[in-house]
């Protein structure tokens, strides 16, 4: 596995960046990799996989978007 750094993500410090996560109070909204490195470890995606649709649901599992691409 490659080790990787989080102390250097480009939206980190970013005040404009438009996230699509609608999860009110995210301590990661808008730091992308703080985001992918929390959901990874669940076995989950983060927000922007999904459509503004699916990501009302809070659903981030894989197999929630094998299904929604399958249709």
């Amino acid at each position: 596995m490659i080790a990787v750094s989080f102390d250097k993500c480009n939206n980190q410090e970013k005040k404009d960046f438009e996230c699509p996560c609608t999860y009110a109070g995210c301590p990661r909204h808008g730091r992308c990799c703080d985001c992918v490195h929390y959901h990874r470890k669940k076995d989950q995606l983060p927000a922007c996989y999904f459509t503004a649709e699916q990501e009302k649901t809070y659903n981030r599992s894989i197999d929630f978007f094998i299904e929604c691409r399958d249709k």
